[in-house]
């Protein structure tokens, strides 16, 4: 199956990146690719208010997304904010077309470096795997990829991909933790992990507010064994990589990881 990972700079205009979802949605379908990811906070990036930009999963940004997915017969995982009920906002995962419709709401709150995405945001509390053209993909997002027990439960619900939209804060150490973490956590489950980050906002011409994690780039495939199959620069861009589901099976066969953990 191949994939498209669509790392771009949403503006904190929600109809602006809808016509960037067009462009690369269709971009990506023209080149093959079966499932298209956008990162964390597509809908609207981080350093506003996000309450007023949260929409439920049936509203006019979702049903969009739906439209621009069935038109070119393809899966879209993206980033968007869904309300909570209890005045905070959802850090949402839509998945939807080819005949996938589900989401998935961020577990574990970006409570870090200065950062308390807790404040604004409520937690998921639901693991999400879904299914595109026979390839079982889990969901995750962003500051998941610190905890290594969500990648072995997705694992063990049969993942053979892990999808990690995210929006990662710039810093010191900040790059060399992304890389990490992703080919890490590609091993805890022994499956592709493809994460698909925000570009460096100044790449696009943009200024990112100070102290929020406005995305670094560096979108990346990494293979069940730990590799780097494909990884992008730090400007906006289309990574298009083929998941094959046999590699999988064959790293789980040699290391067998998931069934030989006792914690």
């Amino acid at each position: 199956m191949r994939i498209a990972l669509a790392q771009i700079a949403a503006t904190a205009d929600p109809k602006e990146n809808l016509d960037l979802v067009a462009d690369q949605v269709t971009e990506a379908a023209e080149r093959g690719a079966r499932l298209v990811v956008f990162p964390e906070a597509t809908q609207c990036r981080f350093g506003v208010s996000l309450r007023p930009v949260a929409e439920p999963l049936d509203g006019p940004w979702a049903t969009r997304v739906r439209e621009i997915a069935g038109d070119a017969g393809v899966t879209v995982i993206i980033g968007m904010f869904t309300p909570s009920e209890d005045g905070r906002v959802h850090n949402t995962l839509l998945a939807t077309g080819g005949g996938v419709e589900d989401h998935y709401d961020k577990i574990h709150l970006f409570d870090a470096f200065g950062f308390a995405e807790s404040d604004t945001v409520a937690p998921g509390d639901r693991l999400v795997t879904v299914e595109v053209d026979g390839v079982t993909v889990g969901l995750a997002t962003c500051y998941d990829l610190r905890f290594a027990g969500l990648f072995q439960r997705l694992g063990d619900e049969g993942a053979e991909l892990v999808v990690v939209p995210a929006s990662w804060g710039a810093g010191p150490g900040k790059r060399e933790q992304w890389d990490l973490l992703v080919r890490a956590r590609a091993l805890d489950c022994a499956a592709f992990v493809a994460a698909c980050d925000q570009a460096d906002p100044q790449t696009a011409g943009r200024t990112a507010p100070k102290g929020v994690p406005s995305g670094i780039g560096a979108s990346v495939v990494a293979g069940p064994a730990g590799t780097t199959v494909r990884q992008l620069g730090r400007e906006p861009g289309l990574l298009l990589a083929d998941i094959d589901p046999e590699q999988v099976a064959a790293a789980r066969r040699t290391n067998p990881v998931l069934a030989n953990r006792r914690f």
